[in-house]
């Protein structure tokens, strides 16, 4: 019985996309757990681009079954649209290879109509969501008002559940917002054909899971944002709307604590952020905007600009107390050559007062100023390094830095997009 959670240790796009394709050529099943096609994994091998917003990263591997959890909110116009893409490249050629949750809820039209409207009318106290319809769709799952999965396969309880929650949201849409109401019969005209679609893949994950893992199957859990992001732990109120935690693994993918074995946190060798919120370590100056240009920092969903800065050894340590974290994955180590110094966050301060901790208030956390450790940089690429021992020294001093700041040991080294751009220094199923 071996299992694996990836969790993002930063506000997300760390680069989990390329760990877990890496991971899922030695798994059985990889499940995607929470958040929704807010979300995108790049994924790039052999100069092939492919980004994925809802079905799991290791779906480039045939042998890996992708499970969608019912901790996922689906857009299934979304996902019908990545279904075909992927079969028109040869993927998923199998039903058994894909595996959706019945429990797992629906965004609707009026989602993402209120999610949209919302943004507008906030202006610049906006979120910064990415007006997938994510937050709204959680907010009528938590008030027992969602639709899910299993309701779009029943054609005639499907319109009354919808009629009944139109029936509220579309009062909010039109009179407070001034948007046009959603019609019923389009949505459910719409869902008909998903519903159809979609059929052959749903199914009890939850009992799937805990079924193969018994069975001796490697499974790999895959997390979607950051866990700066995430709804408790964050920065509230700028996170997303779930649990983006290890933990959110017992509630998104219905597999007991039992069965989750090892967490692998993932982390950029410095910190990005898209959207509103505090980010103390950003750089508004060359050295940002060379972390933007050289990492490509633009969002694989809405192609927004990413706010770049300094790693954050505070952010990433309160990452690894939450989610036990037994490792570290770093990635693109190789966009910080060529910079003469580099600094890493070791605490903050405030008001006069220290602080170690990631702290809970939101105008704290704003107006902290990062405490900052010097450290040489390097001028070598490293796109050849395949060896920690390959690594010029400063960067060796960079990553052992970085094991003693979060108290966490480093597993993986990323040195550039490829597959095989990748210093692996344990089996992260072993940790």
């Amino acid at each position: 019985m071996s299992s694996l959670v990836i969790v993002g240790a930063q506000w997300g796009d760390e680069g989990k996309g390329k760990v877990v394709d890496l991971f899922a050529a030695h798994s059985d099943i990889v499940v995607r757990y929470q958040g929704g096609n807010n979300a995108g994994h790049t994924l790039v091998v052999a100069n092939e681009r492919t980004v994925v917003h809802l079905i799991p990263a290791g779906v480039l591997h045939p042998q890996t079954t992708c499970v969608i959890g019912n901790g996922v909110v689906i857009d299934p116009g979304v996902l019908c649209g990545e279904i075909d893409a992927l079969q028109a490249r040869g993927y998923l050629k199998k039903p058994e290879q894909l595996k959706i949750d019945e429990r797992a809820h629906l965004i609707l039209p009026v989602h993402r109509a209120l999610d949209i409207a919302r943004e507008e009318r906030l202006g610049v106290d906006k979120i910064g969501t990415t007006g997938r319809g994510i937050g709204p769709t959680y907010e009528n799952k938590v008030a027992r008002s969602g639709l899910r999965v299993i309701d779009m396969l029943d054609p005639e309880y499907f319109r009354t559940r919808v009629a009944r929650l139109l029936d509220e949201r579309n009062v909010v849409l039109h009179e407070l917002y001034g948007w046009p109401p959603v019609e019923l019969d389009a949505v459910c005209d719409e869902y008909a054909v998903y519903a159809e679609r979609l059929r052959p893949y749903v199914t009890d994950t939850a009992l799937y899971l805990t079924e193969q893992i018994v069975a001796g199957r490697r499974v790999l859990f895959e997390g979607a944002h950051g866990t700066m992001l995430d709804i408790d732990h964050g920065t509230y109120p700028f996170v997303t709307s779930s649990n983006t935690v290890a933990g959110a693994v017992g509630t998104g993918a219905g597999v007991a604590p039992r069965y989750v074995n090892r967490v692998l946190g993932i982390s950029k060798a410095y910190t990005t952020r898209v959207g509103g919120g505090p980010f103390p370590t950003e750089l508004d100056d060359e050295v940002g905007r060379k972390l933007r240009q050289s990492g490509d920092e633009f969002g694989s969903t809405t192609g927004r600009p990413r706010r770049c800065g300094w790693f954050d050894a505070v952010v990433v340590r309160h990452a690894a107390r939450l989610s036990g974290m037994a490792g570290l994955a770093i990635t693109k180590l190789d966009v910080l050559s060529g910079i003469a110094k580099l600094r890493i966050a070791v605490a903050y301060e405030h008001a006069g007062t220290r602080y170690e901790r990631v702290p809970a208030g939101v105008r704290t956390f704003e107006g902290a100023r990062p405490v900052y450790e010097e450290l040489d940089g390097w001028n070598d690429s490293l796109s050849e390094a395949r060896r920690f021992e390959d690594l010029p020294a400063a960067a060796r001093r960079y990553i052992s830095r970085i094991e003693e700041l979060t108290a966490t040991p480093v597993t993986l080294i990323s040195v550039g997009a490829e597959r095989d751009e990748t210093i692996l220094l344990r089996d992260p199923f072993l940790l």
